[in-house]
């Protein structure tokens, strides 16, 4: 049905389409010059970017001659920290815009079977806390999201 990168530039598509989201990248970037890392994540002065990768695969034969790929895909996003809170709740809002926008398109426009599966229903929330990016206080967020490809 897809292949791995029309599934992530269906992923990225989606995350592209929620205002202020920041920078999407199709990997995880890697430099050697922490500045232009930090770079890779700026957006009109504000720091906040995501990058997805592709993290494990499994795959399935239910019937003869019909194969089941799940892929799991992890969405990592970084939002520089402000003062009085009121960036967790804008980080936060962001999550939750993904949550929904992901939740409206179950078939990723049809690049893939379902994000649903017995395991999950869309984007899951991994993990949220506090990290030093770039040497910038942010909050963080690993996202999971299972995409289902019959072959």
């Amino acid at each position: 049905m897809a292949d791995l990168e029309a599934i992530r530039q269906a992923i990225i598509a989606r995350m592209q389409e929620i205002p202020d989201i920041g920078r999407v990248h199709g990997h995880q970037p890697w430099l050697r010059q922490e500045r232009e890392l930090k770079a890779l994540y700026v957006e009109e002065e504000l720091l906040c970017g995501w990058h997805v990768r592709r993290v494990a695969t499994h795959e399935s034969a239910p019937a003869v001659g019909r194969w089941v790929e799940t892929h799991l895909w992890r969405i990592w996003g970084v939002m520089a920290m402000g003062e009085g809170g009121e960036s967790e709740r804008l980080f936060d809002g962001l999550i939750e815009a993904i949550r929904d926008r992901f939740r409206e398109d179950q078939d990723l426009g049809g690049v893939v079977a379902s994000t649903v599966t017995g395991e999950s229903a869309g984007i899951q929330v991994e993990q949220a806390e506090p990290v030093m990016f770039c040497g910038v206080l942010c909050h963080s967020v690993q996202l999971l999201l299972h995409t289902v490809v019959y072959q």
